[in-house]
């Protein structure tokens, strides 16, 4: 029974390489998992290291509201010049929150993508969505 068990643990991660051949495996491990109480958005965000990507810095959305991550059902959605969906489908209602997030947060996933600043540091840097502050920006107009 526990080789069975052992052989699906396995058998996941060889799916998700065929779906997406342009990640690899230990990729998922090395993404933080932001959850709504996080960030203040109604989705769970994965933010990650550069690692051993070849491509431009990006976050991974759940479609999926709450505090889960199904990898299978994620958008993507990138970082600079300005936020743009760039992979899958985000229903408006969650990606205009996700866009507005990830242009207040930009230095500091930047600074998380490049390696110059570690988890501890990502999750004590970064801004919550509705937050007092963000709520005072957007009462006078800024």
């Amino acid at each position: 029974m526990a080789i069975g068990l052992v052989a699906k643990k396995v058998a996941k991660p060889q799916k998700m390489m065929e779906a997406r051949s342009h990640e690899r495996p230990d990729d998922l491990f090395e993404m933080a998992n932001l959850f709504p109480e996080d960030t203040g958005l109604p989705v769970t965000v994965w933010v990650s290291p550069r690692g051993h990507a070849r491509h431009a810095a990006r976050n991974k959305v759940c479609r999926v509201a709450g505090n889960r991550m199904v990898p299978s059902n994620t958008a993507t959605v990138r970082i600079q010049p300005e936020p743009r969906l760039i992979e899958g489908t985000l229903a408006s209602k969650y990606l205009e929150p996700v866009a507005r997030w990830v242009a207040e947060n930009r230095e500091t996933l930047l600074e998380y993508w490049n390696g110059d600043i570690g988890t501890g540091a990502l999750i004590v840097r970064l801004k919550k969505l509705g937050s007092p502050a963000d709520r005072a920006e957007s009462q006078t107009g800024r």
